[in-house]
């Protein structure tokens, strides 16, 4: 005998958790797969801005307990092998997590049903429901499983031509207080440092104690050796003198650029990663992941109580109003290597440019 829900959730990261915590308090039965038990390491720089801790009603006092939240109120920026602009703020713009601990807080809370450690083994759709593992059934399942969620893959979302995929490599570990004293890198002020291409950057984040290393790129074409020679890059300025204890880990996510993602399917909604919502700029998931996990719910706890799936057809018009059109092409389809590099030196060798277009637009979203 399967146990019934309204809605099925693949995913329990951030935007799997935010959809399960706003349909549970619309009163809907929902359960979360996750093939990963929690706490469990997630491949991500880890930042968040403070407008995403309002969206979700995270109380920062109470989530400082026993976690890390790092205030963020500035940040160092230019491209790998060239000049640094500091780049100051009077205020909080943003806060370094680790995702071991965000992703926990969020799932725990939201009240729904868990079953963390069982990937999803099979998805079958009959006439009122889908089937998952042949253990529960629900009205309405929801992709939230990021890159390579399973209900994506089912959609044909990554098939879609057009996209672009950033693949990443990232380390995050516990360092030596002394080797944290002897490099650079302030725990107030992250380093963004830009490729010649403008294709990728990598990023340098203290948090407390911790240090999250990583670069993407669009595409994977010598990814290995970007992120060593960002890595030497680091050690030569004397930023980073701890040993790194373990190999870098990879990760993809596509970008909200270029092709319509595919959002929806036969009484299926995709969001977060799985349905390519990234940041064309900073490559930034989490924000459109709480967005599009809050619309999302909008639609299902309507459709739920409608009793009428076809209400769900509204979503994409909806993520079309929020997100504006993916339809943008990227300054490196017309323009050659050569002068992309030159721009992008002269752009970050502004201190103007570089607060107001890549800090306050690209990564702050002001």
């Amino acid at each position: 005998m399967r146990e019934r829900f309204d809605v099925a959730i693949i995913g329990g990261g951030p935007a799997g958790s935010t959809c399960a915590w706003r349909l549970r308090q619309a009163g809907a039965s929902v359960v979360v797969f996750d093939q990963k038990a929690f706490p469990r390491n997630k491949t991500c720089a880890g930042w968040v801005t403070p407008g995403v801790f309002d969206t979700l009603r995270i109380d920062k006092v109470d989530y400082e307990q026993g976690r890390v939240l790092q205030p963020i109120t500035g940040f160092r920026t230019g491209t790998i092998g060239g000049e640094e602009i500091e780049t100051r703020y009077d205020h909080i713009v943003s806060y370094g997590i680790r995702r071991s601990e965000f992703d926990t807080y969020l799932l725990n809370r939201c009240g729904a049903e868990l079953r963390t450690g069982q990937p999803v083994q099979s998805l079958t759709r009959s006439a009122e429901c889908w089937q998952i593992n042949d253990t529960c059934e629900a009205r309405v399942l929801v992709g939230a499983g990021g890159h390579f969620c399973p209900v994506a893959r089912l959609l044909g979302a990554r098939d879609v031509p057009g996209t672009s995929v950033v693949t990443a490599q990232e380390i995050e570990f516990e360092a030596n207080p002394e080797d944290l004293r002897n490099g650079t890198i302030a725990a107030e002020t992250p380093e963004l440092f830009f490729c010649d291409d403008l294709a990728g950057y990598g990023w340098c984040f203290r948090k407390g104690m911790f240090l999250n290393i990583g670069l993407g790129r669009v595409g994977a074409s010598h990814l290995t050796d970007h992120v060593q020679a960002f890595v030497q890059f680091l050690r030569d300025r004397g930023k980073l003198v701890a040993p790194l204890p373990d190999r870098f880990h990879g990760h993809a996510y596509q970008l909200y650029e270029r092709a319509t993602p595919k959002l929806l399917g036969d009484g299926v909604l995709l969001i977060g990663d799985a349905a390519g919502l990234a940041h064309p700029k900073s490559g930034e998931g989490i924000r459109p992941a709480v967005e599009s996990a809050l619309i999302a719910a909008q639609v299902i706890e309507d459709a739920l109580s409608s009793g009428r799936n076809d209400t769900l057809s509204s979503y994409p018009e909806l993520m079309k109003a929020h997100f504006g059109p993916a339809h943008r092409s990227g300054v490196s389809d017309w323009l050659p290597n050569s002068w992309l590099g030159w721009m992008s030196r002269q752009l970050l060798k502004s201190r103007w440019l570089t607060q107001h277009v890549v800090l306050d637009r690209w990564f702050l979203g002001q």
